[in-house]
């Protein structure tokens, strides 16, 4: 005879309506209401005021950097990612873990010191500070500064989306492939890739999302020139301490527009991750 099936056990309703309660009163305090904010302030004085704060020449610059930011510090963190997702989990070598844990490290360091390394590094007083003035080349308060320090900050997104992902997939199928004449390209081409694209495109969102809203390593690198190096973040930070509150807010509604779309291709993807 089969065991007798147990009960589901149900919480008190007192409980899962507190609990529910909870949930969506911290979520309106903390979330939406913070939105709403934003978008009331950056139309204050109508659909004019916004468009003429986000058509500023500063502003336009501001989108520029921030755009060179995510397109120079994406792809290397989408080819950092693969190749080291590659490496962690088809093969197995010594400091194996210690490369995981290094992998995390952007997580647990401030990105204001990440910023501050790359200045001791890079800066007129760093390490490599006099070689690059003798050769004129310019890294921090200019635009390679920005991407290092953007990818220094995003760069676990990528290889912490593949990491489990390949691990559920094993190596039986390259092994598959390869056993019957493949070569590594195209064993990567066709077996791999077709396997890890949702959760990779997962990662590239959220490292996107993650290096256009970045403050604080690219405050430290960029030297708040207005017009050339500022981002959008640092540029709603100026404007706002200028007292400029409708233009610092427009700004503002750029970034919580790009974060509305970054949530609802999320979600588009663990929709199709999930079928």
């Amino acid at each position: 005879m089969s065991p007798k099936p147990s009960r589901i056990r149900k919480d008190p309703w007192w409980l899962r309506a507190g609990a529910i309660s909870f949930t969506l009163l911290f979520l309106g305090v903390a979330v939406l209401l913070p939105l709403v904010s934003v978008f009331v302030q950056a139309f204050a004085k109508g659909l004019g005021g916004w468009w003429t704060a986000v058509s500023d020449p500063d502003t336009v610059s501001a989108i520029r950097m921030t755009l060179v930011a995510a397109l120079g510090a994406v792809p290397l963190n989408t080819a950092f990612g693969i190749a080291a997702a590659w490496l962690v989990t088809k093969h197995r070598f010594p400091g194996r873990h210690l490369l995981v844990s290094l992998i995390d490290l952007p997580f647990s360091v401030s990105p204001v010191i990440a910023g501050l390394v790359f200045v001791l590094l890079f800066g007129a007083q760093g390490t490599f500070g006099p070689w690059l003035q003798a050769h004129d080349i310019h890294i921090i308060f200019a635009w390679p500064a920005m991407i290092l320090a953007t990818a220094f900050v995003t760069f676990p997104f990528v290889a912490r989306e593949l990491i489990p992902v390949m691990e559920e997939m094993g190596t039986q199928p390259e092994e598959a492939a390869v056993m019957l004449g493949a070569g590594g390209w195209t064993v990567f081409r066709k077996v791999t890739l077709p396997g890890i694209r949702w959760g990779l495109l997962y990662g590239v969102i959220l490292c996107n999302a993650r290096a256009m809203g970045e403050f604080g390593a690219v405050s430290v690198v960029s030297g708040h020139i207005r017009g050339e190096t500022n981002t959008l973040p640092l540029h709603a930070e100026i404007l706002y301490n200028e007292y400029d509150f409708t233009g610092a807010f427009a700004v503002a509604s750029l970034l919580t527009l790009l974060a509305g779309a970054t949530v609802v291709v999320k979600l588009w993807l663990e929709r199709r991750i999930a079928r």
